[in-house]
């Protein structure tokens, strides 16, 4: 918890993304779960400008003032668009931000300005070339920034497989998992090979069920 007890503040850095959309969208839900919350958007304008990114994004060399007034725009939007979801006797302000430079470094700074309690950035969860031009923002805010990263990026557990170290979903398992509205988590073959066994209960209505099974948390996927 940040040593500014009266407010509660997350830094957002947005790109005007679709998915720095979805970033700052949950910056500002997540807002609304505590008391007396902020939220600070930021855009950077990069260092070496590619002349990619969405048509919205402020040009280089925009004024200040405008460039603000677009990030603004942007963040309404947002608000308007979360509409009911939003509580405004909890989120007091959204303000937004604009500096030049390298974005990471600018997102990280502003969170320490302001003794931040969360920062917010998006990725598309890409390796290689792609990772390095579309997700390398969000790795390096997370090294740098000094307190917790909410990495927002696509769901895609489908194409896990491209990643080396981490295998795309068994389609028996999820197919099992729904079959029996999650009662069984694993397939026959998956369920007969395991690394840990522990204990679960299911919780419904946040009531944990008296009785709890054993099982083993995570399958042998050979």
């Amino acid at each position: 918890m940040s040593s500014t007890t009266s407010r509660f503040i997350i830094v957002a850095g947005i790109d005007f993304s679709e998915l720095s959309n979805r970033a700052l969208d949950q910056a500002l839900e997540a807002a609304c779960l505590r008391q007396n919350a902020e939220v600070h958007a930021i855009y950077v304008e990069p260092e070496s400008w590619t002349g990619a990114g969405p048509s919205s994004t402020p040009a280089p060399g925009t004024r200040t003032e405008t460039a603000l007034h677009q990030i603004q725009e942007r963040a309404s939007e947002r608000v308007r668009f979360m509409g009911g979801k939003l509580d405004s006797r909890r989120l007091k302000r959204v303000v937004v931000h604009f500096r030049r430079g390298a974005p990471a470094e600018h997102i990280a700074q502003l969170a320490a300005d302001l003794d931040a309690d969360l920062v917010v950035v998006g990725s598309h969860g890409r390796r290689g070339l792609e990772r390095l031009l579309l997700g390398s923002v969000a790795e390096r805010v997370s090294r740098l920034a000094r307190c917790p990263v909410w990495i927002v990026r696509p769901k895609d557990h489908a194409t896990a497989g491209r990643i080396p170290e981490i295998e795309p979903p068994c389609a028996d398992c999820v197919r099992r998992r729904n079959e029996t509205g999650g009662g069984e988590l694993w397939c026959v073959r998956h369920s007969e090979r395991h690394l840990r066994p522990h204990r679960y209960s299911y919780a419904t209505n946040g009531v944990y069920a008296s009785s709890s099974a054993a099982y083993q948390a995570t399958p042998d996927m050979t």
